[in-house]
């Protein structure tokens, strides 16, 4: 599955930035599992990047912060018995990831005021709320 990893739709990432190791899952799965290096773990170095610009890898290294050792994000994936299918897995999640990291921040919130009718209606409710209350404070 070599090639670019595609993050959005301005950003991919080269295959030549990607690094991957192949270990042996733990967990359930009988003698299959002794035997194949079925988990993988895709590495990508986050501070040393060409396929980000400066201002969206300043971004993702302080959003990714937590995660990163030494500017690296590392992803697992081990749920499939088929290494393709757990590198497949590992490379969704990395997209996944840096096209969240790399996302714009969102707008600023404008404050605005209730319309008259919201207020209005408001006002109503809380009467008849009030009514509600002393009717039954007063029928004892």
């Amino acid at each position: 599955m070599p090639g670019p990893l595609q993050v959005s739709g301005s950003v991919s990432v080269p295959e030549a930035e990607l690094s991957w190791r192949f270990s042996r899952s733990s967990g359930p799965g009988g003698q299959g599992v002794n035997t194949t290096d079925s988990r993988v773990e895709l590495s990508f170095d986050l501070a040393a990047t060409e396929a980000l610009g400066e201002a969206l890898r300043t971004r993702a290294l302080e959003r990714l912060a937590p995660r990163l050792v030494n500017g690296v994000i590392t992803i697992a994936a081990s749920e499939f018995r088929s290494q393709l299918r757990n590198r497949e897995a590992a490379q969704m999640r990395l997209a996944q990831l840096l096209r969240e990291a790399i996302a714009p921040p969102p707008k600023k919130r404008r404050p605005t005021k209730p319309s008259r009718g919201a207020i209005e209606r408001r006002i109503t409710a809380k009467k008849q709320r009030s009514d509600l209350k002393r009717l039954r404070r007063d029928h004892h």
